[in-house]
């Protein structure tokens, strides 16, 4: 295709794709028109065909099975090459279509009759064809003349469509025309209005008829129009009459436009008038203006397309024209780029394009190719572009015609995904997908690995205290510590929120892995920079080995799992080595979770209870209860091993409730006097329904709340301060004791109590325990004791062994104890004894229970007798 009828072939399409009715909707009109060309024509189907460069559609059709072919299907688009009409009698003996698919299918096309769809501006957008599957002559003269009619109002109907909405478009089809038809009589009176009229001036008819003509002339014309019409009524010559002129014309609205009027003079015997035809040009004059700015529009259309246009001679290589966005990509103006060729632009690149220039000049289809290359300011420049070879009007293939399109941007954010894809956007360090990745391949080729699983300590408490966005500059410097100690050819992956692995790889992984490991603790141990304070972590690092201790991922991340698990249950800063040991440790662990489900299930999980004391008067003023579990035909289950196992599986809070209502339940036994303290784990304040579950529990058993208190650790309130006080404020609206527990063994920080008063603050027993020959414990507690009373909170000490721990307490001033040497922890049965709400102990009976208070080798009495609880707390 030559230079000229390929920019005809834009322009063509440009009117087209002007039209808007390639997507639009079928009109009822068009339809209308196919229907007429079957009956004229005498054919099974008609259609009207639109061609663009891809395909033809079929805008309107009778009888056509499908609404689109492809381009080089199309009868259609030979029919467009001349402004005459094109008959094929029989499809099957035209070279040209014997071998279309139209033709050789099943009741396929034999006879065709195309007439062109010709604009205004000469460009054929279509043609109205009809076709039959059976063979024809042709079309008598009538048929012909009647056929190119039609063509010429289905032309007019698309170019009016450029102009209107589809719902104008079908408005404006129901009137005969859009010309304004207008009467007036010998006295220059209106005697016609048609509805074009009043939409074209915007009089009503009613408004119009009976008006003078004056009535839509500007006054400038009102003067030679009433001459001119005297003369004709006198029967002169009218010089109007016959001709089209373009006239200014005046609407009910003041403003002025152009239009072309043709007049017909009409006379009878009674009367006689003109007749005239107003058609508003205004649009027309807009599309002339169009049709001398068609080449310069083409011009700047090219110009300014967003992709690179550029056109090449064939021989010399020389650049002919590059548009602005050319410019713009290559970083030169067009005056230095065109003359020139690739190898003189881009000399490391040059050679490469050149080859892309006679790919596409020796291929019969556009070439597509991606290229890059580096602008004088450095920046890259990523590029595809498509190549094609076209005619001139020297010779064939005498230009290269080019399209870049700018992937930089595309380039840049499909190297960002495959980052996001590979890599933890937080540290860098290669994502979980990614190092299982490469974990799974160093496993099938069983390559000597260490695997370091590496879990941080404290990390909840340092993004609680310091804010989400420190946390996540933190677990960045722990990513970066982690890179300076990983050789490099080992793996460092963030595997989960606080979690991270490590696979060492080469040479001798199981010597370097002992020292990595202890590395790595003693780096992150060190402080870490948390904006104006320091953040202090630690880790715990699970090894296993590959393939010796495991020879699948999945054996290989569990025996990682376990010995990480074994490293952070014996304290923070460990290292363990996975040795076979664990397997069977997690097996009975797994046993004791399925166990412990059931003993959930059948409330099988007991309650014992350890009085606390009044060290003022020896009454017991309340009890905790205490958790105990036995499993048939093994005994006794510490709590310390399945508390943590119940907290770990999700199952706290069923075993919360279950244990809270049995307490509740039983505290209705004892004297109204006695409270029951309960134990609460931190992860039931989790789930946001602790307040609910107490409420409930409450209502349920009818216990008062002022009966119930609860205890809870310094290390809750650490996790999370703001949430912990809030609801532990709500559970003491309710009108239950709150207590601390263990203080001074966990993270005590005096703001606390600032924040939230306790009821009560419980000592721990390390302190307690060598509060008779240890001067800082004492002291420790003494100011626990003084704080307590300044805030009005009681002090509990607890396990109180001996009695020399008890009187040391009571002289420092702790107002509660609690301890062995007054009760282990009893059933609730026997909390009814000591508090003396059984029957037996109302009439005075002694109790020879080995757990009773106060027998023992001091010979104190029991509990039951006050006079003996007045005279032990009284004597020294």
């Amino acid at each position: 295709m030559s230079t000229s009828n390929a920019l005809r072939e834009l322009e063509r399409l440009a009117v087209l794709d002007g039209l808007g009715v390639m997507n639009s909707r079928s009109e009822r009109e068009l339809d209308a028109m196919v229907q007429l060309a079957a009956r004229v024509a005498g054919t099974k189907s008609a259609g009207i065909s639109l061609v663009d460069d891809r395909r033809q559609l079929f805008k309107a059709r009778h009888d056509i099975p499908f609404a689109e072919t492809p381009r080089a299907m199309s009868f259609c688009a030979h029919a467009m090459t001349s402004a005459a009409m094109l008959i094929i009698p029989d499809a099957r003996r035209d070279d040209r279509f014997a071998d279309n698919a139209l033709v050789t299918c099943e009741g396929g096309i034999r006879f065709y009759a195309g007439f062109p769809l010709m604009l205004e501006t000469g460009h054929c957008v279509g043609a109205l064809c009809v076709f039959d599957p059976a063979v024809r002559v042709g079309l008598d003269d009538q048929q012909v003349a009647l056929l190119r009619n039609l063509a010429d109002v289905v032309s007019d109907l698309l170019e009016t469509s450029r102009f209107r909405q589809l719902g104008e478009i079908a408005a404006r089809v129901l009137d005969t025309s859009s010309d304004a038809a207008l009467c007036v009589n010998e006295e220059g009176l209106i005697t016609f209005w048609s509805r074009a009229a009043e939409t074209m001036f915007g009089y009503r008819a009613k408004q119009a008829i009976g008006e003078s003509l004056d009535l839509i002339l500007p006054k400038t014309l009102a003067a030679r129009h009433h001459a001119g019409f005297a003369r004709a009524i006198k029967g002169g010559a009218a010089k109007l009459v016959g001709s089209a002129v373009e006239l200014t014309a005046l609407r009910a609205d003041g403003s002025e436009f152009p239009i072309e009027l043709s007049l017909a003079r009409w006379g009878q015997e009674d009367e006689g008038g003109f007749a005239a035809l107003i058609r508003d040009i205004s649009k027309r004059k807009a599309l002339a203006r169009e049709r001398q700015q068609a080449q310069a529009l083409l011009d700047a259309v090219v110009a300014n397309l967003p992709a690179m246009l550029f056109v090449k001679d064939a021989e010399t290589r020389e650049y002919l024209l590059v548009n602005k966005a050319g410019e713009r990509l290559i970083g030169r103006p067009a005056k230095d780029i065109i003359g020139r060729t690739d190898r003189q632009l881009f000399p490391e690149y040059g050679d490469g394009y050149e080859q892309r220039d006679t790919d596409a000049l020796n291929s019969p289809v556009p070439r597509s190719f991606e290229s890059k290359f580096v602008r004088d300011d450095g920046t890259p420049v990523f590029l595809r572009t498509k190549r094609v070879a076209f005619d001139g009007p020297d010779r064939p293939r005498q230009y290269v015609l080019g399209m870049s399109e700018d992937m930089t941007t595309v380039r840049k954010a499909e190297a960002e995904l495959r980052q996001l894809a590979h890599f933890d956007t937080l540290t860098g360090l290669v994502n979980r997908p990614n190092f299982v990745d490469r974990l799974h391949r160093l496993v099938a080729a069983r390559a000597p690995i260490a695997l370091l699983g590496i879990d941080l300590d404290r990390f909840k408490a340092v993004n609680d205290q310091f804010g989400h966005l420190v946390g996540d500059e933190v677990l960045a410097q722990v990513g970066a510590r982690l890179r300076d100690i990983a050789g490099p050819s080992d793996i460092v992956a963030r595997s989960g929120g606080d979690e991270f692995a490590m696979v060492l790889v080469g040479r001798e992984p199981k010597a370097r892995a002992e020292r990595i490991a202890r590395t790595i603790v003693e780096s992150l141990a060190r402080p870490f920079n948390a904006g104006r304070a320091a953040a202090h972590l630690g880790a715990s690092v699970g090894i296993v080995f590959g393939p010796d201790d495991a020879e699948t991922i999945e054996d290989l991340r569990q025996c990682a799992d376990l010995a990480l698990y074994r490293a952070k249950s014996q304290g923070r800063g460990r290292i363990c080595t996975y040795d076979m040991a664990m397997d069977q440790e997690a097996r009975e662990r797994q046993m004791l979770e399925s166990e412990l489900r059931v003993a959930i299930a059948s409330d099988a999980i007991d309650l014992l209870y350890q009085p606390v004391m009044v060290a003022r008067t020896g009454q017991i003023s309340s009890v905790e209860a205490l958790a105990r579990w036995t499993l048939p035909g093994r005994g006794p289950v510490r709590p310390d091993i399945f508390i943590p196992v119940a907290e770990e599986c999700g199952l706290i809070d069923a075993l919360g409730e279950r244990l809270l209502r049995r307490a509740c339940q039983d505290a209705l036994q004892w004297p109204e006097h006695i409270r029951v303290a309960v134990n609460l784990s931190p992860l039931q304040f989790h789930g946001g329904q602790l307040h609910e579950t107490v409420q409930a529990v409450l209502d349920e058993t009818g216990l008062p709340a002022h009966r119930l208190q609860l205890e809870v650790t310094e290390g809750l309130v650490i996790r999370d301060v703001e949430r912990t006080f809030h609801e532990l404020e709500r559970l003491r609206a309710l009108g239950i004791q709150i207590l601390m527990d263990d203080f001074g063994v966990g993270y005590s920080s005096l703001s606390y109590f600032k924040r939230f008063k306790f009821d009560k603050v419980k000592i721990d027993k390390s302190f307690v325990d060598n509060v008779t020959t240890c001067r800082p414990s004492r002291s420790i507690i003494k100011a626990v004791v003084g704080l307590s009373e300044e805030m009005e909170m009681g002090v509990v000490a607890e396990g109180v062994e001996t009695e020399e721990q008890m009187w040391a307490l009571i002289d420092l001033g702790c107002t509660h104890l609690q301890g062995y040497l007054f009760s282990k922890p009893v059933p609730a049965d026997l909390v009814a004894v000591m508090t003396g709400s059984s029957p037996g102990r109302q009439q005075g009976k002694q109790s020879n229970d080995p757990f009773n208070l106060f027998e023992n080798e001091a010979g104190i009495e029991g509990l039951g007798d006050e006079h003996g609880s007045a005279r032990q707390f009284g004597r020294r």
